[in-house]
């Protein structure tokens, strides 16, 4: 079992930055795809990024490329999403989600089957 916990959500200006955390507990993280994805008010929860234990490739959505950067402490046990030139329509509530097998269609179709997911946080840009 891996317990994941995410924090740093908060209000900023639309070009502002946040950097979310999401600690995980229970098992090493080292070993697990860990990712993120985030859920809009009436909207379908949607892929952001993922970075892969295995290797350390990451994917990115379209949307947030060049802009969001996801990093890793597995010393720490804790994954990082840098948000930078946030936009209004980064507003959501972010979820981490872990799972140690890889299978990129459960990550890129709104993560149905990831094993474990945080509670989420809220993000709010302001325009």
């Amino acid at each position: 079992q891996v317990q994941l916990a995410e924090s740093g959500g908060g209000l900023v200006q639309a070009g502002g930055s946040l950097r979310l955390s999401c600690a995980a507990s229970g098992r090493p993280s080292s070993t697990y795809n860990m990712g993120w994805f985030r859920q809009a008010p009436g909207k379908e929860r949607e892929f952001v990024v993922v970075s892969k234990w295995s290797d350390g490739l990451t994917y990115y959505a379209d949307s947030v490329k060049g802009r969001f950067l996801i990093s890793r402490d597995d010393a720490k046990n804790t994954m990082y999403l840098q948000m930078n030139s946030l936009k209004a329509e980064d507003t959501a509530v972010y979820y981490c989600a872990a799972d140690r097998f890889w299978t990129f269609n459960n990550w890129s179709t709104g993560g149905y089957g990831l094993s474990y997911w945080g509670q989420g946080t809220q993000v709010t840009v302001s325009s």
